[in-house]
């Protein structure tokens, strides 16, 4: 099969969704913006009450209906407390790694739809003032958040409307090499997305429809654990679009698709994944077979929301997940194909 895939459209669509910041719980930005994605791919999609997108792709046959999904949200940190100094202290959403924050630049979003900048910093931040400023542990309790604006008391930080619970994103300094590496925080699970939307595009330009209906979904709360704890109910299999892991004991890389055959929720289904592994194989595709052992899912959320589906995992492969994260354009084109391949299947 002659795969044409409009790599400048998935670029776009990537950087586009980075510079638009959705850690779990404010993700209303990024959600409106892939139903306009989808609206210019003349495709329909709905928000559910939980905030995921929902995108309905016709098929050749309505017998059957499998779904696709990949989530939107991402880490980030919220306000905790404004401290007497003036500085934030701050609350994990998901699991960043915390010490690769000290440093980075991030912006506070608050209530009162003002949005003010600042710099995360360990609280011994100067090594001409701290004995411990270089061994200082990088955790959420040692970390603080420095604003960009003129304050000196937990008093002048509540003039400027900041207050307990505004989100705090930090920047995803993303960087694309002509070498074709991407660079950039929350690849996972944007640079998902963004292949997901290239398959459609796909579609859309070579006059195709998957095999079956097709619902692709977009979560918001997969990186808190409950994305997709319940879907339509039409959905018989449920192949979950995430990162693929890269390190010690396993076979994935940057410039391939990875196959997940378990996770820390348990295997996937056994027929399901030999399914994937055999397309991968017959379209001659760069893949890897592995089992992420501190790793959960969509996929592992509707299964635990009591969803009577077949679920399996793959993805491109991304390094130095929860941080600064790589990948390269090669392993999005070989998951690309292998998305496709599946559902025109």
């Amino acid at each position: 099969m002659d795969f044409n895939f409009d790599k400048k459209y998935v670029l776009d669509t990537l950087q586009d969704l980075l510079l638009t910041d959705s850690p779990s719980g404010f993700t209303k930005n990024a959600a409106d913006k892939v139903k306009k994605y989808a609206a210019e791919l003349g495709l329909e999609s709905e928000t559910n009450e939980k905030g995921n997108v929902i995108i309905t792709v016709p098929g050749q046959d309505s017998s059957k209906t499998v779904g696709v999904c990949a989530h939107l949200d991402t880490l980030g940190l919220m306000v905790r407390s404004i401290k007497s100094t003036g500085k934030l202290a701050v609350a994990a959403i998901g699991g960043p790694i915390i010490p690769t924050l000290d440093g980075e630049y991030c912006k506070i979003y608050t209530r009162c739809k003002k949005v003010y900048t600042g710099t995360i910093l360990s609280t011994s931040p100067a090594v001409h003032v701290y004995k411990d400023a270089s061994e200082k542990k990088r955790d959420i309790e040692n970390i603080e958040i420095r604003l960009d604006e003129k304050v000196e008391s937990r008093e002048d930080v509540e003039e400027l409307g900041i207050q307990t619970g505004d989100f705090v994103c930090y920047d995803p300094k993303t960087v694309i090499t002509e070498s074709g590496f991407i660079k950039s925080r929350f690849l996972d699970d944007k640079l998902s997305v963004a292949l997901c939307f290239g398959v459609l595009k796909y579609f859309k330009d070579n006059n195709l429809r998957p095999k079956y209906d097709v619902k692709y979904m977009l979560s918001v709360y997969e990186e808190i654990g409950h994305g997709m704890s319940n879907i339509p109910q039409e959905i018989s299999e449920l192949l979950a679009v995430d990162m693929g892991c890269i390190g010690e004991d396993l076979e994935g890389n940057e410039f391939a698709v990875s196959i997940c055959v378990k996770d820390s929720s348990g295997p996937y289904d056994y027929e399901y994944t030999g399914k994937l592994i055999e397309i991968a194989k017959r379209h001659e595709l760069k893949y890897a077979v592995d089992i992420f052992p501190y790793y959960g899912s969509d996929v592992s959320a509707a299964l635990r929301g009591g969803n009577n589906i077949k679920g399996a995992l793959i993805g491109a492969g991304v390094h130095a997940s929860h941080g600064m994260e790589r990948s390269h354009y090669d392993g999005v084109e070989n998951t690309m194909k292998l998305v496709a391949a599946y559902l025109l299947d």
